[in-house]
């Protein structure tokens, strides 16, 4: 039976890459996509010589073309910290208009079926608690987290015109804080910054007060929600994350301990637009795809911090 192909764009990055090993090991052939922005050929590098993986280094934003039969595209190509979309904000409006456009385009001419990774920043800072997929959201079009938000939210729009009017098989999934191996010590985001800090023994910094919540989700059980939906039916955004909610300062006193660090916890102010809460309410999740998350945050953080020390 011949295997069935699935490109993934960002394949190089955290997420992407550990799809691009999902894929594989279900027996997909994997081309993965990746201009190395904020990627790192080093997630992937264990694939390279696998009969059934290829990579291509390439902007996805220019002209998209695969050869040969392409049955499924999972467009993850895109910045995704916030230190990242604010170094890079053209790049992430680009990858998420252009880089969506021209992967829809593809999903089209190659009848595949395509899955947008959206996130949970698309409800900005949000006035309901936990956030449902059918709430609209709260985002500030014009500040500096925009970039990110409403490229994101343009990518939703584009895909589901594309599903209503060209009829193209999609799926859209609305990704929350997600943590583990591969993710980069540098990327901004509270976990990698809080651990490399406690591992180097240096104050750990918590933005406003630390009583702005996440939710946290170890990757692997993220990129099994993940596959879940793409092989499900299920066209309407749904979110994947962990419901499990944390205070930033309580999030900070937990890596101390795991760390035994002698670190101590200072306060600096609260970047502007950033979410004072974000708790996924995966309700469509467990009833559509039978999916809730496994690994509890203590098992996932030890996982990650020792992955971390080999970085540091």
């Amino acid at each position: 039976m011949k295997k069935k192909t699935a490109v993934v764009t960002g394949g190089a990055g955290f997420l992407g890459s550990h799809l691009c090993d999902k894929l594989i090991s279900e027996g997909y052939r994997v081309i993965a996509i990746d201009n190395l922005l904020t990627g790192n050929i080093e997630n992937i590098s264990h694939l390279f010589g696998h009969p059934d993986f290829q990579f291509t280094l390439y902007d996805v934003t220019n002209y998209l073309h695969v050869a040969g039969e392409v049955d499924f595209i999972l467009h993850f190509a895109s910045p995704a910290s916030p230190i990242d979309y604010l170094k890079f904000p053209i790049q992430t409006l680009k990858v998420g208009s252009l880089g969506t456009y021209k992967a829809l385009g593809l999903a089209k001419e190659k009848n595949a079926t395509l899955l947008l990774a959206s996130t949970s920043e698309v409800y900005g800072d949000p006035n309901i608690h936990p956030q449902k997929e059918d709430y609209w959201g709260n985002v500030n079009p014009i500040g500096p987290r925009g970039v990110y938000d409403e490229a994101k939210r343009f990518a939703e729009a584009i895909t589901m015109a594309y599903h209503r009017y060209h009829n193209v098989s999609t799926r859209i999934v609305r990704i929350f804080n997600t943590y583990g191996p591969r993710m980069r010590l540098d990327d901004g985001r509270a976990l990698p910054t809080f651990v490399g800090q406690a591992l180097r023994g240096e104050d750990i910094t918590v933005f406003g007060d630390g009583s702005q919540t996440r939710s946290f989700c170890f990757v692997s059980d993220l990129i099994d929600g993940i596959y879940k939906l793409l092989i499900s039916s299920e066209v309407f955004p749904v979110n994947i994350g962990n419901p499990e909610e944390i205070t930033i300062k309580q999030f900070a006193e937990e890596v101390l301990k795991l760390t035994d660090s002698k670190s101590k916890i200072i306060y600096q102010e609260l970047p502007e637009d950033d979410p004072k809460i974000r708790q996924p309410d995966i309700s469509r999740a467990r009833t559509l795809l039978n999916w809730k998350p496994k690994v509890n945050r203590h098992e996932g953080l030890k996982i990650t911090i020792d992955y971390f020390k080999s970085k540091v």
